[in-house]
Formats: C-alpha cells, sequence, structure tokens
C-alpha cells in the first residue's frame, strides 16, 4: 500500500447557519466511514499561512489556498483518486488533490 495525501481546495467554506454546519459535518463522518481502514489521518482544516521566501523572508498568506488535508492508503494512485472522489468539498465547489507521498 502507498500513502497519498488528498489536498482541498477551494470551495464555498463554512456554511454559515448551524442545520448546514451539521449536515456537512456528517457528510465528512459519512465519507471517512466509507473509506474505513484506508484513512490514515483524517487531518484538518488548514487555518493562517505564513510563507517563507528563499532569502528567509517571512510573509503572512499563501499561493495554494489549500483548506486542509488527509493521508490515505491506497493500491495505486488511480484509487487514491476513486477514494477522493467521494469527498464532500467536491459538492461545495472545491477541488481534491491527491500527492503520492514518496517514502524516503
Amino acid at each position: 500500500m502507498t500513502k497519498y495525501v488528498l489536498l482541498y481546495t477551494g470551495g464555498d467554506g463554512m456554511p454559515e447557519s448551524q442545520e448546514e454546519i451539521d449536515a456537512l459535518m456528517a457528510a465528512w463522518g459519512g465519507w471517512f466511514e466509507s473509506m474505513g481502514a484506508a484513512v490514515v489521518d483524517g487531518g484538518n482544516p488548514t487555518g493562517a499561512v505564513k510563507t517563507i521566501a528563499p532569502g528567509g523572508a517571512v510573509s503572512d498568506g499563501g499561493t495554494t489556498g489549500i483548506g486542509g488535508y488527509s493521508l490515505v492508503n491506497a493500491d495505486s494512485h488511480d484509487a487514491a483518486v476513486a477514494l477522493a472522489q467521494g469527498c464532500p468539498v467536491l459538492a461545495g465547489g472545491g477541488n481534491v488533490e491527491v500527492h503520492e507521498a514518496i517514502e524516503m
């Protein structure tokens, strides 16, 4: 099995009403449950960003717009993509990037 990093970008953000938040959280919980043992780390949303430039200068903000991450195990990159296709962020207009984590 190979580990893959799922990076979440874009989308509508967090809904405003508690009912919508509860429905979104239930969708995420159901998706993670559907992947079972493939989930290595459900991850978290991301928050404030600081970027360090090659010369060492630090600035606020980033360039990638990553909203969160998860780690999954899969037999192939295509299998990891298949898992990611059920991600709730897609229903909100966001994207999922599926990166292979290279063992070193």
